[in-house]
């Protein structure tokens, strides 16, 4: 088969989203398999172009990734983009007073809770044979953008909270207590739960891998196995959990790395 394999960008740093599509056909029937760095691919239509997402983890290593497929026919068709180091700035903050406030034995129960939950979150199923959303996804909540006075905090950096290191890896939304929270495309909701360290969580599945987690929510306006479409409301942002003030924070995952929400966002030209 005489396919041509596009991936973008080309080159992107430690916690990055890539698209990878295919010209040439409109289909993804004959894909026998796709995979980066031994990770499958899971592929869709989007705008009658087969398509494909693949989640740099933030500690994958720096350097060239390669894209295989194989074509049902036998043929091959690769590729490859380059990973680059992200610079991790620091934080310090403090354990709210909620989860005990700072000390030593604090940071054991923020320790031994956050495992948990990650545990819980890590454990959350999404289908990997069909896509479930449509179209571009939105932003979160209303009149936002990449200017600063709306993203509160990037993805990528450490939070240090006393013996504990947290790396953040979403992106923070500022959000009043009461501020609507919508689903950033179409899925199916797994997870609305409470949780120690995210507070109230919504978790919707977006099919082939692709999860979005909205967390420390004030209410939860969905039920798992609901499904939801892009703007439907899943709650009202608050500060649940561990947090400082109210706000949003939007963790979106592929294959269950978590990537940068904002660059998944700019791969559909929402900026």
């Amino acid at each position: 088969m005489i396919a041509c394999l596009h991936i973008a960008p080309a080159s992107v740093v430690q916690g990055d989203p890539v698209m990878i599509t295919m010209s040439g056909t409109t289909t993804a029937m004959n894909i026998q398999r796709a995979s980066v760095a031994g990770e499958q691919l899971y592929w869709t239509v989007y705008q009658n172009i087969p398509t494909a997402f693949y989640g740099t983890d933030i500690n994958q290593n720096i350097g060239t990734t390669t894209v295989t497929i194989i074509f049902k026919d036998g043929s091959r068709a690769s590729g490859t983009f380059v990973i680059t180091p992200r610079t991790r700035p620091q934080e310090e903050v403090i354990i709210p007073d909620s989860l005990g406030g700072n000390g030593a034995a604090s940071g054991i129960q923020l320790e031994s809770a956050l495992e948990k939950d990650n545990a819980d979150l890590a454990a959350t199923y999404s289908r990997t044979d069909k896509a479930l959303w449509t179209g571009a996804f939105a932003f979160p909540v209303a009149s936002t953008s990449i200017n600063p006075r709306f993203v509160t905090s990037p993805y990528g950096y450490n939070r240090m909270s006393g013996a504990e290191t947290i790396v953040h890896k979403g992106t923070d939304f500022r959000a009043a207590t009461g501020t609507p929270v919508y689903a950033i495309n179409r899925g199916i909701v797994r997870k609305a739960k409470v949780y120690a360290i995210y507070g109230d969580t919504v978790i919707i599945d977006h099919g082939l891998g692709l999860l979005s987690m909205y967390m420390h929510l004030s209410k939860m306006s969905v039920n798992p196995g609901q499904l939801v479409r892009k703007g439907d409301l899943l709650g009202y942002s608050g500060n649940t959990g561990y947090a400082e003030g109210p706000h949003l924070h939007l963790t979106i995952r592929i294959g269950g790395v978590s990537i940068d929400p904002m660059k998944f966002f700019a791969l559909f030209g929402v900026k």
